[in-house]
């Protein structure tokens, strides 16, 4: 029976990697190796001593893929490493176990992908060189061709190609919540629901509309995702009415709510917007943040209903003491 060899890496923002290596411990983890180098570097002392370690029969955990590895192609040459050393790899949050049929089934999968990102690159970088030529240009030493179209060509392939295999590697996780909501809701709501599950970007942070459009656009761009399907996904969410009115009354119903709980002195709209905030409550917009010209329509609506309790008006509108509604 192999040991069981866990993988932990800090991250950049990470003070300490006691969370992993708590839930590597508990995955049976007697040999741990911990990275304090950011995963874009290619040099890491820990993953290189336990590369060296590994024996036939050995499993390497990790709590998370991007703790491996910097890109998908970096992954499978990682794992590639252990199978020829007989030994096998978990990802704990990851539907990746390669002792396991299904967890092999996956590699394949991420396999296929990686391959074709590979035949993506190399395919444009002919196309530039095909270009260079056609102008009669030389390619090869940058400073040969210093300024030149088909030098900006080849400089922008490389710049791209790490947010090609990061958006490759994000597709798997984002591309099922967005072909379920899409395009019926908007992007923050999309964002809510991808926070909802912890499904985060490649390093760490939580997704945002801007971020996931980005991230769409290169898929489509690739060829990834076939163009029907994009024009649908990337509509403009249609505007239902009747949903609209139905959405505006929860909210201004859990306006309600928060204003009556709330004590007398705490009832200014800067603490009902962050309590809405703080409970994940979604705008009419679809978005997170709330602001008080939104907070104060939905109030008006309430007090004009008389679902408010002890606030004082003039003129059919809610007044302020001081910051003070109420």
């Amino acid at each position: 029976m192999g040991r069981k060899r866990g993988y932990a890496r800090v991250s950049t923002g990470d003070q300490s990697a006691d969370a992993q290596l708590t839930a590597l411990r508990a995955a049976g983890c007697t040999d741990l190796y911990v990275e304090t180098i950011s995963g874009a570097k290619r040099t890491r002392p820990e993953l290189e001593r336990l590369l060296r370690d590994v024996r036939a029969g050995d499993i390497v955990v990790v709590t998370r893929l991007d703790r491996l590895a910097r890109s998908l192609i970096h992954l499978l040459d990682v794992i590639a490493t252990l199978e020829g050393r007989g030994a096998a790899f978990q990802s704990l949050n990851d539907p990746i176990d390669t002792a396991s049929a299904q967890g092999k089934l996956q590699l394949q999968i991420l396999g296929a992908v990686a391959e074709f990102e590979r035949a993506l690159i190399r395919e444009r970088t002919r196309a530039g060189l095909a270009e260079a030529a056609r102008q009669g240009r030389k390619p090869g030493n940058p400073m040969l061709t210093r300024g030149s179209d088909a030098t900006k060509a080849l400089m922008a392939l490389r710049r791209n190609a790490p947010r090609v295999e990061r958006a490759i590697a994000e597709m798997p996780a984002i591309l099922p919540v967005i072909r379920k909501l899409r395009p019926g809701q908007s992007w923050d709501s999309v964002c809510g629901e991808l926070a909802a599950r912890r499904i985060v970007r490649a390093d760490g942070r939580p997704w945002t509309r801007d971020a996931l459009l980005r991230t769409m656009r290169q898929l489509i761009r690739e060829g990834l995702i076939d163009p029907d399907e994009a024009g649908r996904l990337m509509r403009p969410a249609p505007r239902r009415a009747a949903a609209a009115r139905q959405q505006r009354q929860r909210l201004v119903e859990t306006v309600a709510v928060i204003f009556n709980t709330l004590p007398q002195q705490e009832r200014t709209l800067a603490s009902i917007g962050a309590e809405l905030e703080r409970n994940r409550v979604l705008s009419l917009t679809g978005g997170t943040r709330w602001a008080a010209s939104s907070v104060a329509s939905l109030l008006q609506t309430a007090e004009e209903r008389d679902m408010l309790d002890g606030l004082r008006t003039r003129a059919g509108r809610p007044t302020k003491n001081g910051d003070t509604l109420g």
